[in-house]
Parts: C-alpha cells; sequence; structure tokens
C-alpha cells in the first residue's frame, strides 16, 4: 500500500469513531466509487431541475463538476462532463431555454473547463483534493528551515530578511549555515538561483538541500567548486546562480569571502566608522568549470560587521549596480548610529526601489 493510500485510510479511519478502516472505508475512498456517486448525484440533479425547477436550479449542477475536479481522474471526469452537458440538453429541451438558461450553461461550460485542467494538473503530481497546495506550503516552510542561522554564541549577532518577488510565497534567494562541532567557526552561503517566483524556488528549495549538505562536510576552499559541479550536472536550462561564501573564526574574528560571480560583500570597520567593499572574484555557478575561487581575507573586531545581499536589493532599471551599492553603503552608514538590530529589514526598505525581483540581506555582527 502506498504512503497516500495509507494516509487516506487513517483518515477514513479517524472518521469512522477511530475504529480500523474496513473494506466499506476501503471501498469508499476508491476513484470508481467516487465517479459513481458523482454520476448518481448528476442524473438526480438533472432530474429534479426538470421537476422542481424552482428549488433545484441548472447551476446546482457546478456542484459535481467542481468535486470532480478535485477527486476524479482526467478520463473519468470527461464522462461526468458529458453527464452534465445531458442533463442541461436535456432540461433545455423540457423547461424550454431562454437567456438565463443560456447564462447558467455559460457558467456550467467554464466550470467545466476550470475542473478539467485541475484534474489535469493533479495528474501530473500524482495528488489527490488540495494536497498539491499542502505540498507547496510544505516545501516553502521547509525551505525558510533550511535558511535558520545556528546560534553563535556571546559576542555575535546576525540578521537575516529575504522577500519573494511580487509578494510570492517562494524566492530564488536562500541562505545556508553550519557551525563547526566545536562551535569555533561559521560557515554560511547566500545564493541568488536566476529567475523568480516559483520556478526559482523550487529550484532553490533543490539547491539549498545541496548546498546544506556541502557545507562545513568539505574544506572551505572546496565549497564553490562542489557547488559549481553540483549544478552543471544538473544541465537546467536556466541553471546558474550566484553566491557568495562566507566563513569566519568566531574567537579570533578572521574571516574568509568567496565569490561566484555574486555582488560584493561590505564590511563596516568601528576603528573608522566606515564602510568598505570587499571585491572578490569568480564565475558564476553552473555556467563553466572552475577549480579554484580567490578568497578576500579580513578580521572583524568588536562593533564590526559584515554585510551580505543579493543584487534584487542594488539593481534597478537604467541604474547601475555601483550606483545601487553606493546607495546601499549610504543607508547602512545611517544605520550604523542605531544599532545592527532589525537592520536587515530596515535596509531592505530603504533601498529596494521595487519589488520586482526576490531580495535578500544578511547582517553578521561582533559585540565582543
Amino acid at each position: 500500500m502506498t504512503t497516500r493510500s495509507a494516509g487516506l485510510l487513517g483518515l477514513a479511519g479517524a472518521f469512522f469513531g477511530g475504529r480500523p478502516a474496513n473494506a466499506l472505508t476501503r471501498r469508499l475512498i476508491r476513484e470508481p466509487v467516487v465517479m459513481a456517486m458523482l454520476l448518481a448525484a448528476t442524473l438526480l440533479l438533472g432530474l429534479s431541475m426538470v421537476q422542481w425547477e424552482s428549488i433545484v436550479p441548472a447551476i446546482a449542477l457546478v456542484l459535481p463538476l467542481l468535486f470532480g475536479g478535485l477527486f476524479v481522474p482526467p478520463r473519468a471526469l470527461a464522462w461526468l462532463v458529458g453527464a452534465v452537458g445531458f442533463c442541461l440538453v436535456a432540461g433545455g429541451v423540457v423547461i424550454g431555454g431562454g437567456q438565463t438558461f443560456a447564462a447558467v450553461t455559460v457558467v456550467v461550460g467554464i466550470t467545466a473547463v476550470v475542473s478539467l485542467g485541475l484534474a489535469r494538473s493533479r495528474a501530473r503530481l500524482g495528488l489527490q483534493g488540495t494536497m498539491g497546495e499542502s505540498m507547496l506550503v510544505d516545501l516553502r516552510d521547509r525551505l525558510a528551515a533550511q535558511g535558520r542561522m545556528p546560534p553563535l554564541g556571546r559576542g555575535w549577532q546576525i540578521d537575516l530578511k529575504h522577500h519573494a518577488a511580487e509578494r510570492s510565497s517562494f524566492s530564488g534567494d536562500f541562505a545556508v549555515a553550519s557551525r563547526s562541532t566545536d562551535g569555533r567557526v561559521l560557515e554560511l552561503a547566500l545564493v541568488d538561483v536566476s529567475g523568480k517566483g516559483h520556478n526559482a524556488g523550487t529550484r532553490a528549495l533543490l539547491l539549498s538541500g545541496a548546498f546544506g549538505g556541502l557545507l562545513g562536510s568539505l574544506p572551505a576552499d572546496q565549497f564553490l567548486p562542489a557547488a559549481n559541479a553540483y549544478l552543471l550536472r544538473q544541465r537546467w536550462p536556466e541553471g546558474f546562480a550566484t553566491a557568495v561564501h562566507l566563513v569566519v573564526d568566531l574567537t579570533t574574528g578572521e574571516y574568509q569571502v568567496r565569490s561566484a560571480g555574486h555582488p560584493p560583500a561590505i564590511h563596516f570597520h568601528a576603528g573608522s566608522g566606515r564602510w568598505a567593499t570587499l571585491d572578490t572574484e569568480g564565475g558564476l555557478l553552473g555556467v563553466y568549470e572552475q577549480k579554484h575561487y580567490e578568497p578576500v581575507t579580513g578580521r572583524m573586531r568588536p562593533g564590526d560587521a559584515l554585510m551580505l545581499y543579493t543584487d534584487g536589493l542594488v539593481e534597478a532599471p537604467r541604474r547601475d549596480l555601483s550606483d545601487g551599492i553606493d546607495k546601499l553603503q549610504g543607508e547602512a552608514e545611517r544605520l550604523v548610529a542605531h544599532g545592527f538590530h532589525g537592520g536587515a529589514q530596515k535596509l531592505i526598505n530603504a533601498v529596494a526601489s521595487s519589488d520586482a525581483d526576490d531580495r535578500a540581506l544578511l547582517l553578521l555582527w561582533r559585540t565582543l
């Protein structure tokens, strides 16, 4: 028995007083039984529409179509559509046509088309009812869970915010992080998958799992080459991504930053009160083979901060990327006077000119 069938049987068992599902319960959840019940309901509605037109209007025929779109396979649903059409024709002959009846016929026809489309979509996924929507919600929550930052301990703080394009539930920007077993080293990557919305979000989910497995399992200098090789193997038509990879020693504050076609990280030096870009170079992930990504090194002292972000935050039509980065630095300088807590959201609100692209920003700062 498949997991889906077992789940349905368990639900039916709970409905019937919590007892184990019996043979009758098993028969009731089978598609042929559902189909037979819908056909019977359709014919009953058609007969009632003819006999008691004022009580059972013709528009009631949309009900079996809507239910069938959720639980009946496409081929069987075509028979149900035929039965509904037969009832409409018979009703038109017996009770007579008219503008109202013609309008109802159009509505029922549109409902039939929508239900057939929904059934075909379910058939592609192999899911029943609204399980497809539930699965998407679960995937979105898993993507968010994989982006949670580990606790850093005393003397360090981190703030990460990301927003999907056009208020979608899925974003092509994601972060993964890992802390070494001795707690000394923090390793994280901020990734921007090509595209936006659901298409980018599904690829981001796959990559976040893969990159999360690589992070901390390989030497730091091998993470981006391994991520690049993984993406090349996928052979996606829109398979490239950008990434920035940060490794920080939480004891000394020393760090390494590597970039794969990503906007440069920015370091705030508390001593001078200035933000400085960390110019790193490296090819995009998933475009061509690259064995080495040159790091930029530095050290975070108490009061210092590092800022990582995606290009959706600084890119805009008719504006150079460098101008967007300058604007981000200017807003970040204003942020320093008020502290870094909640700063990621404040910077996104102040810098992002629109929600046409995914946006993500991460702030890491040292307090001691």
